[in-house]
């Protein structure tokens, strides 16, 4: 088990943490998908976060509505929540990685980008998902900064459009080295666009590790008011790569405590992309280490409200 970097916990104390554990199917590729939610129901994960792409649940293949009435039930049948992710590589293009994007020069390109994003709140609404993820994308060479905000917050309008008819949110991630890259980034975004209600946050915990001023805790209790989605695995200062946990040098403890504290009721998933070739030894070895790390439950009170006794 790897160490925790803070306080050590008995493995069973985190067990009942407020806060709902999921595993990303970026990392499960190798995987089918009906396979990879009886795996993550099997480790006992509460939920999963869903990669719309090519092998799981193909957004722009035919019979999508048929396709994803399937998967609700099978979640249901699980017992797992889930969240829409839209950071598959190449669903769009074969030939170009996340493209294009909200950001593209071509008009068209955007678009094509935008119905992805609005099919996705679509397939969301129909799984009963607690938020669709979405990010802006790299700035194109040439394209200077105040334009590519602007496309970014034209392209994005439709999908609050959509977000707002079906409730469901929809959380824009700051990624690293994209043009909405931080958390001062997003509070741009949600200023341009007047603080739409359904626009929300995706935090990853890596990336408050790789490049925020403030530790992760403290990235967590700033975000707490626009908290819609969580992302988690370990990093290191200054450089984007998605590690185990124990491989990096975040703290998770107090992390997870800032979390649980802010009332966060949605899903917090493990994004392990790039080790999807050794998919299930990861998803069983990060439920127990996140496991460790939450906080404790309160203890349960008696109608009276004295601790009730243990057994």
């Amino acid at each position: 088990m790897p160490p925790l970097h803070g306080p050590d916990r008995p493995v069973g104390s985190g067990t009942a943490s407020p806060l709902r554990f999921g595993y990303g199917t970026n990392g499960l590729t190798d995987l089918r998908l009906d396979d990879a939610l009886a795996l993550l129901a099997d480790l006992g994960y509460d939920g999963v976060g869903l990669t719309l792409d090519h092998m799981h649940l193909d957004p722009l293949a035919d019979g999508l509505a048929a396709r994803t009435r399937r998967v609700a039930a099978r979640l249901d049948a699980l017992g797992l929540g889930v969240t829409v992710e839209t950071g598959a590589r190449y669903v769009l293009d074969p030939r170009r990685k996340h493209g294009p994007s909200l950001l593209d020069p071509d008009p068209e390109d955007r678009a094509r980008r935008t119905d992805l994003l609005v099919r996705a709140v679509g397939v969301a609404a129909d799984l009963g998902a607690h938020a669709v993820h979405c990010f802006s994308g790299v700035t194109p060479s040439g394209t200077d900064e105040d334009t590519a905000w602007k496309r970014l917050a034209e392209s994005l309008t439709p999908v609050l459009d959509a977000a707002a008819t079906a409730g469901v949110p929809l959380a824009v991630e700051p990624e690293p080295g994209h043009l909405l890259s931080t958390l001062a980034d997003f509070h741009t975004l949600r200023r341009t666009l007047g603080d739409p209600e359904p626009l929300g946050l995706t935090l990853d915990i890596g990336h408050c590790q790789c490049l925020e001023p403030l530790p992760p805790a403290d990235c967590v209790r700033a975000a707490a008011p626009w908290l819609r989605h969580v992302q988690i695995e370990d990093m290191r200062r200054g450089v984007h790569e998605h590690l185990p946990f124990g491989d990096g040098e975040i703290d998770f403890p107090p992390v997870l405590e800032a979390l649980a504290a802010t009332g966060y009721q949605g899903l917090t998933v493990v994004e392990l992309p790039r080790h999807s070739h050794a998919g299930p030894h990861h998803a069983e070895r990060s439920l127990p280490f996140l496991r460790r790390a939450a906080p404790a439950p309160p203890p349960r009170t008696s109608r009276s409200g004295e601790p009730s006794a243990t057994h």
